[in-house]
This record gives structure tokens, sequence and C-alpha cells, in this order.
């Protein structure tokens, strides 16, 4: 069975899915590019931290909604407008991304661009979580 990803309070997106998960044995849960704006669709900052925090937190959500964290992120993948931008922002950009993945580390790919849909943004993340099943607890001990 395959669910869309939609929080009630996010606005819905016109041709595409935010995130889409699947139900059996585990869940894999697919995530649309994730930009630097909040939950009204309304970008807050043109930093390239402050854009890249606001999309970790997007994915956190959309995960959330899934029954899913950051932790169970497998792949991240980010589309990037300015390399410039991406080097000079190390530091910061690591603080935000420990603020919301932790020290959870998935296989991340960086892809330079020309230029994204949304003129303000200037990161789009792509993430691919896993959910396993969790097995029953033992009600009868060891």
């Amino acid at each position: 069975m395959i669910t869309t990803l939609a929080p009630a309070e996010w606005p819905r997106p016109k041709g595409y899915a935010n995130g889409m998960t699947t139900i059996g044995p585990g869940q894999l849960i697919v995530l649309a590019g994730q930009i630097g704006w909040n939950d009204a669709g309304v970008f807050e900052t043109d930093d390239f931290a402050g854009q890249c925090h606001q999309a970790f937190r997007n994915i956190a959500r959309l995960l959330r909604e899934a029954g899913a964290g950051p932790e169970h992120v497998l792949k991240l993948t980010w589309f990037v407008t300015r390399k410039d931008e991406y080097v000079a922002a190390g530091r910061d950009l690591g603080a935000a991304y420990r603020d919301v993945f932790g020290r959870h580390f998935p296989a991340m790919s960086v892809i330079f661009v020309s230029a994204l849909v949304e003129d303000r943004a200037k990161v789009e993340i792509e993430a691919t979580a896993f959910l396993p099943v969790q097995a029953p607890l033992n009600q009868e001990g060891p």
C-alpha cells in the first residue's frame, strides 16, 4: 500500500507529492526535495545555512508524518545553487544539520545546479528513509 505524506497544516502541492511511503514488512519513505520555506510556504531568510536548517526541519516533519525520524534516513540528495555559499557556510551548516539529525550521517550527494523552481530557494534536499518493522516484545521474558 502506498500513502502520500501531507501534513494538514501545509499547503497542498500542485503536480507532485511532498513524500510517499509504503507499508509492509517495513516502510520505505521517499521525500520530494524540501526547500527552506516554513509551513506556510514562506521564506524567512535568504541565508544559505538558515534555508538548509528549515529544509532539515521540513524533512523531519514529513518523517514524523510517516511515523519515522531523522535516524531512519538512508540518503540525502542536495541540490545547491551556489558552491561558494555551500562551502562558506560549513560551520553554521554543520550546527543546523546536527540540530535536526544529531550524529546520524546517512549517504549524501551534493549536486550544484544553475537554479531551482522557487527563485529564493538556495537549496533543495531530497530524503529517502526506511522504517523497519519493530519486533514484538517478548511478554514471557528470557
